[in-house]
C-alpha cells in the first residue's frame, strides 16, 4: 500500500497517465461533467472533501503549466477566486459557459464534494523536465 501522497487508487492511476498538455477539470459538485474523460468522484457529501483540499493534493502530484477558471468566480465565490489566483498568478478566466466547453476536451475530470458556487479550475499538464 502507497504510504503517502494520493491514496485513491482511481485517481492515483489516471494521474500516472496523464502526459505533456493533457487536461484535468477539478470540479465542484454541481459542474456538468463532460461525456468522454476519466471520471474520479471523491465527493463524500456536501463540502468534503473540499475544493482547496483536492487542488492542493493534485498539485503537490502534478506539473502544472496553465490554469483556466469561470470569471463568475470574482464575485459569486471571493474565497475560491483568491485561492485561485494564489496557486495560480497567470490564471486565465473566462465565462462558465466557455469553461464548460473547453472541460470537453479534459483527459480527467477530479469532482470534489465542494458546494460553493463555482469552484471549479481546468489544468494543463507539464512536464518536470
Amino acid at each position: 500500500m502507497k504510504k503517502a501522497g494520493i491514496l485513491n487508487r482511481h485517481l492515483c492511476g489516471a494521474l500516472a497517465a496523464l502526459g505533456h498538455t493533457d487536461e484535468v477539470l477539478v470540479c465542484d459538485a454541481g459542474m456538468p461533467i463532460p461525456d468522454g474523460p476519466r471520471v474520479v468522484d471523491l465527493a463524500f457529501r456536501a463540502g468534503v472533501p473540499s475544493f482547496a483540499e483536492v487542488l492542493d493534493g493534485l498539485l503537490a502530484e502534478l506539473v502544472v503549466e496553465g490554469a483556466t477558471a469561470a470569471s463568475e468566480v470574482r464575485e459569486a465565490n471571493p474565497p475560491a477566486a483568491a485561492l485561485l489566483q494564489d496557486r495560480f498568478p497567470n490564471l486565465a478566466l473566462v465565462p462558465h459557459e466557455r469553461l464548460k466547453e473547453l472541460s470537453r476536451g479534459a483527459r480527467l475530470v477530479v469532482r470534489t464534494g465542494e458546494a460553493r458556487p463555482y469552484a471549479n479550475v481546468l489544468l494543463r499538464c507539464g512536464v518536470f523536465f
